[in-house]
């Protein structure tokens, strides 16, 4: 069988993160994952959706200390990769259906991919 995988990745506003998941979701697309990284003091927040191998990324950069509203109540899975925002890179996530409240993933070093953190305690993305 060969698949031929389409993918796109729109830049979006925090403003419209809500609006635009709502859309996939109404489409029929599955949540694949949330990424983030550190990008030069700020967090580039990268979601993944599917659809019959047509892949739709929707791209977003936030602030360290910007609240980001919560997918997880159009996407109920969701709260995994929010709780593992905010425990790994410290990003506030508002409004997570099940929240740990930074106990979900346990470091040595709180919030360790923090772009907050500068200097030689500061953890390298690889």
């Amino acid at each position: 069988m060969t698949v031929n995988e389409e993918q796109t990745t729109t830049g979006i506003t925090l403003e419209d993160l809500l609006r635009e998941v709502e859309a996939l979701h109404a489409r029929g697309y599955r949540l694949v994952q949330i990424g983030c990284t550190d990008l030069d003091g700020s967090y580039e927040l990268n979601y993944s959706f599917d659809k019959g191998y047509q892949f739709r990324n929707l791209r977003l950069t936030v602030g360290p200390e910007t609240e980001v509203p919560s997918i997880s109540g159009i996407y109920w899975g969701a709260f995994v990769y929010e709780n593992e925002m905010h425990d790994s890179f410290g990003i506030p996530v508002k409004g997570i259906n099940i929240d740990f409240k930074g106990t979900f993933i346990r470091t040595d070093e709180k919030y360790p991919f923090s772009v907050t953190r500068r200097g030689g305690d500061r953890c390298q993305n690889a």
